[in-house]
This record gives structure tokens, C-alpha cells and sequence, in this order.
């Protein structure tokens, strides 16, 4: 008698990296489980998996679970897996009644504690191994394989077109919230003391501030707003090593294997969700500003520091970023 194959629904509707940080339970539960995965998510950020080989279907909503729900009750599950587990994918559980549901535990308490009080009872364990242990009831287990990120042909871009001179550093100089982001005079000075080629990424919006920090440095190219996503990527793929904020792309560089510098300020690396690198956690260098009790302030980000002194990343030791970068460029 054949065995029916599992039908499995992973829930995660935002953002970039939090996607890109699900990789991992797709691929176990399809190869360890030979399971037809779906995923559903908002449409703005279905392209971070267009080309995930392990998902047989993304199912997207613009704003309500309602656009799709008829759609996924036809679907008869045999289990859902909710990584975002807020209001609008608990409104979707209810109206999956009768599916195996499984959630993983956001934590929100000990993040209050940490940001409100600085105590620090998070877990020792990254996010990602969260989400495993979420989907574990299933019979998966970690394959220690770290991220995925899978780049359309489509995307693939060749340096020497786009005017970037090799071999050269990427650095990422967008985040979604100004507080995780080094002030451009900092980026620009980072890049004065890099003696090697640098390519700023980040997204439309950052555009106009990529400018003027490439402004007079012949060995700095933007390329803010000019590539997409998977072009960005792509270029993370091919830089010798990837400075950036906490964000998207610092995943999608995990991802990719690549060595590290990450630049952390108001957030930090005990919320779980620096670079997953199982087995090679030494390409990752993290960049803190050491003993500040105003650290974090938030799990998430401000538009400005709600000190007024932004010490988290005005003190950050950019002639220590240079060095470690051009050292990893050199191993």
C-alpha cells in the first residue's frame, strides 16, 4: 500500500532575513520527509524563494488570510507549521481547524526583559534552531547545513559589466530601521580606510546616501537601487567578504557561506538571530560598542536613538572593522 505524502503549510509572512531563516526547516522537511511544502507569505516578499527548489508551492496575500483560505482549505493539509505565530496566521490556523498545527515560541517576554530591564534569560540557541525544534514533532531533525539562498539564472551578474573592480567587499549599508544602521559619515569613513574595492548595496531608498558616500572615492561603487534583490545577491556571493548591519542581506550572506563582519546597534546578537553558520561560526566577526547599558533598547529598531547620543554605532571602531575586514579578505 503507498504511503500518503506529507502536505505541509509553513507560515512566515515577513520579512527578508526572518525568510531567509525558514530555509532550513523547508529543506529537512522535504528531504528528510520527502514532503510537498508550501509556503505562504506576503506577496512583496515571495521572490526571496522563487527559486527554492524544496517548495512545491508559494501561496501570497496582500493583506488578509481571507485572499487565499478557500484556496488552502481545498489544499486538506496534513499539518501547518506557523514560523510568524501572530494575529493574522492565528485567524488562518482557526480557519484551517482540523490541520496539526505547530508553532514556535516568539519569546516576547524574555525580549521585553532584555530590551526594558537588561536581563537576560533568552536561550542560548539561535533562532533557526527555534524553528526546527517547531517543526521536530514531525520527525525532522537539524541537518546542520545551515541557510539557503538560491539565485535565479536570470540574476547571475558579471562585475566587470556593472563597473566593479575585483576582487572587492560588499557592504550593506541598508537596515530597515535607522538605529541599526551606521550614520553615513561613519560608512563614508569606513570606506576611506579600506584600501581595496567596495561595492555599497541596499535598496532604492538607499540610494541617495550611497551616493554621497561613494562621492570622490574612485574604489567605491553604488549600487543602491540599481539591482535587485537576487542581483544583490549575487554580488554578495562574489565579494571576498560582506560588512553589514543586522538585516536581510546579512542573512542571505550566512546563506551564502561568506565571511562576515556584522555591525550591531540597538539590537544584539543574544536575540538568536546572527548569521547561522553551523560548523564555520568563526566566518562570522560581530561588531558591538562594549558596555553600554542602554543596549538593546529595542528587538526591532527606532527612526533615531531614544538617548539622543546613538553611542551604539557613533562609537563603533571603524579603524578595527577596516582591519579585520582586509584580514579576512586575505585568508
Amino acid at each position: 500500500m503507498a504511503t500518503s505524502v506529507p502536505k505541509i503549510l509553513i507560515i512566515r509572512f515577513s520579512s527578508i532575513g526572518d525568510i531567509v531563516l525558514t530555509t532550513p526547516v523547508i529543506r529537512c522537511l522535504q528531504q528528510q520527509l520527502g514532503a510537498e511544502v508550501h509556503f505562504l507569505t506576503k506577496a512583496s516578499f515571495a521572490g526571496v524563494l522563487k527559486a527554492n527548489p524544496y517548495l512545491h508551492k508559494i501561496w501570497t496575500i496582500q493583506k488578509k488570510v481571507s485572499e487565499v483560505l478557500p484556496e488552502l482549505k481545498a489544499q486538506q493539509f496534513s499539518a501547518i507549521i506557523d514560523l510568524h505565530n501572530n494575529l493574522r496566521s492565528r485567524r488562518l490556523r482557526f480557519g484551517l481547524l482540523g490541520v496539526r498545527t505547530y508553532t514556535f515560541n516568539k519569546l516576547n517576554w524574555q525580549k521585553w526583559l532584555l530590551t526594558r530591564w537588561k536581563i537576560n534569560w533568552m536561550p542560548d540557541l539561535h533562532i533557526v534552531d527555534r524553528y526546527l525544534l517547531a517543526a521536530a514533532p514531525l520527525g525532522i531533525i537539524n541537518d546542520n547545513n545551515g541557510l539557503d539562498h538560491f539565485i535565479p539564472a536570470e540574476d547571475v551578474v558579471t562585475p566587470a559589466l556593472l563597473g566593479i573592480a575585483t576582487p572587492f567587499i560588499a557592504l550593506v549599508i541598508g537596515a530597515a530601521h535607522a538605529t541599526k544602521r551606521l550614520p553615513m559619515e561613519k560608512l563614508r569613513e569606513l570606506c576611506v580606510t579600506l584600501p581595496v574595492p567596495v561595492v555599497l548595496l541596499g535598496g532604492p531608498d538607499d540610494k541617495d546616501v550611497g551616493e554621497k558616500i561613494a562621492h570622490g572615492l574612485d574604489h567605491v561603487h553604488n549600487s543602491c537601487g540599481a539591482l535587485r534583490l537576487h542581483q544583490s545577491a549575487d554580488v554578495l556571493r562574489q565579494a571576498e567578504v560582506v560588512i553589514t548591519h543586522d538585516t536581510g542581506l546579512m542573512h542571505m550572506a550566512a546563506a551564502l557561506r561568506k565571511p562576515i563582519l556584522s555591525l550591531w546597534g540597538n539590537t544584539v546578537p543574544a536575540f538568536g538571530m546572527y548569521p547561522y553558520l553551523p560548523g564555520q561560526q568563526t566566518l562570522n566577526t560581530s561588531f558591538e560598542v562594549p558596555d553600554l547599558g542602554c543596549r538593546p533598547c529595542s528587538k526591532i529598531g527606532y527612526p533615531h536613538c531614544p538617548k539622543g547620543h546613538f553611542k551604539c554605532m557613533l562609537q563603533q571602531d571603524i579603524e578595527a572593522i577596516a582591519q579585520e575586514a582586509v584580514k579576512k579578505m586575505a585568508n
